[in-house]
C-alpha cells in the first residue's frame, strides 16, 4: 500500500487555517480553512497546544484574529466543529507589565 499521506498540505496532522474571528469574552471563534471553509470552536470544548493548564478558556490568551494555526476538528451535536487548535510560530503568553 502506498503512504497517501501529504505532510506539506497536512504539517503536524493537522489541517492549516486562520482565526477569523476571537470573541474573549464569550471564549469562542470562527476559523477559515485553507479550502475556505468557516468552521466554529467555543472554551471549553476546544484544546489549545501548548497551553497552560487551569482557567475557563486555558490558551485564549495565545490566540489572536488573524493568526495561521493548525487545527483539527470533530462531529458534535451542533455540526462539524474546531476540537484542537495548535498555534505556529512558536506563539509565546502575554507578558505582564
Amino acid at each position: 500500500m502506498a503512504d497517501d499521506f501529504d505532510s506539506e498540505r497536512f504539517p503536524g496532522n493537522f489541517y492549516p487555517g486562520m482565526i477569523l474571528r476571537l470573541d474573549r469574552a464569550r471564549g469562542r471563534g470562527v476559523v477559515r480553512s485553507h479550502s475556505g471553509r468557516e468552521i466554529e470552536f467555543e472554551f471549553p470544548f476546544v484544546l489549545v497546544l501548548s497551553a497552560r493548564l487551569g482557567g475557563t478558556m486555558p490558551g485564549i490568551e495565545l490566540l489572536r484574529e488573524g493568526d495561521v494555526i493548525g487545527f483539527d476538528v470533530g462531529w458534535t451535536s451542533k455540526g462539524l466543529r474546531v476540537t484542537t487548535i495548535r498555534p505556529r510560530g512558536g506563539a509565546e503568553a502575554p507578558r505582564k507589565p
